[in-house]
């Protein structure tokens, strides 16, 4: 039987423990990791934590909405044991009818039978490092290698010890500023999750410094059972001439070849994005996004609700 938990009845160690235990273990949904990027999660629980649900939500204007936070690209069904498409549809029918509103993301492991609710597929590009380099490198296409030998013809240095605002400073100066999404509140939430994630995670900051000893591109690989999250990255205008970023993601592939890890690039449904990614030879994954809208008629296909309320 599926029931429905608030927050506080919430028990974090078999929670945490099942999560740790799932098919598809994703640290996106360890319950240290919700508490900063969807504080207050609810969540639905099976058979004494056998599979559980996180539900992130919010109140607005009166209404109560399920939505998927920043920083986590996957959430869903986690399961120690195989779960269909009709028990995903289940889980997802057990969503509380007070939550009105959801637009949420499954994992690349749900792929529920459908429902009254709206699926679409989101893209992720994923790398099996077990192979050793001179074969991942061998699957690099010609616009990789070509800003690899780019890369080449610097003095670049890279180094693994940086901290999160340095990362961060870095997006805010240069993306951040000009794609204006992310607020500053959302930074705050980022500079809390990385330190978060360093603590509990064995994970890294790594950046590249060119000839004038300025930082031009950054990454954060996040390390969790067996999968390297390229979790956040940023560059300068000087990654674009001299292939930084290309020098940076080459290099931790050529450091972890050979081992039993995926690298998880956290995928893009944006073609320049997804070009890049597929240039170190990545496979293409896709996982559900859910959207469910039992709004009022005025609010309907939540065209208002996400301009006024979401957020």
């Amino acid at each position: 039987m599926i029931i429905y938990l608030q927050h506080h009845a919430i028990d974090r160690e078999k929670w945490d423990a099942c999560i740790m235990g799932s098919r598809n273990s994703l640290v996106y949904a360890m319950s240290w990791y919700l508490d900063i990027t969807g504080p207050g999660w609810d969540a639905l629980v099976e058979e004494d934590y056998s599979a559980v649900f996180p539900l992130v939500h919010r109140s607005k204007g009166g209404i109560n909405y399920l939505y998927q936070p920043f920083f986590t690209q996957q959430l869903g069904v986690f399961s120690k044991q195989p779960i269909s498409g009709e028990r995903i549809k289940q889980f997802i029918s057990a969503i509380p009818g007070k939550f009105l509103f959801a637009e949420i993301h499954l994992n690349t492991q749900n792929h529920p039978d459908p429902g009254p609710f709206e699926l679409n597929e989101r893209l992720n590009h994923e790398l099996d490092l077990l192979p050793a380099y001179e074969i991942l490198s061998g699957n690099y296409s010609e616009n990789t290698r070509r800003n690899l030998k780019k890369a080449a013809g610097h003095p670049l240095v890279l180094k693994n010890d940086l901290e999160p605002d340095e990362l961060i400073t870095l997006f805010r100066e240069n993306f951040g500023k000009k794609e204006g999404k992310l607020k500053s509140e959302h930074y705050e939430i980022l500079r809390i999750l990385l330190y978060g994630c360093m603590k509990h995670t064995s994970s890294t900051i790594s950046g590249v410094i060119n000839k004038d000893g300025i930082l031009c591109a950054s990454a954060f690989f996040l390390t969790f059972n067996k999968r390297v999250i390229y979790h956040f990255a940023a560059s300068a205008a000087p990654a674009r001439e001299n292939g930084a970023m290309f020098f940076l993601v080459d290099r931790f592939i050529r450091e972890h070849a050979g081992q039993q890890l995926v690298l998880d690039f956290e995928g893009s449904n944006d073609a320049n994005v997804a070009r890049f990614y597929k240039g170190f030879g990545s496979a293409e994954s896709s996982y559900p996004l859910v959207r469910i809208d039992h709004l009022p008629a005025f609010l309907r296909k939540g065209v208002y609700f996400m301009k006024k309320f979401r957020g």
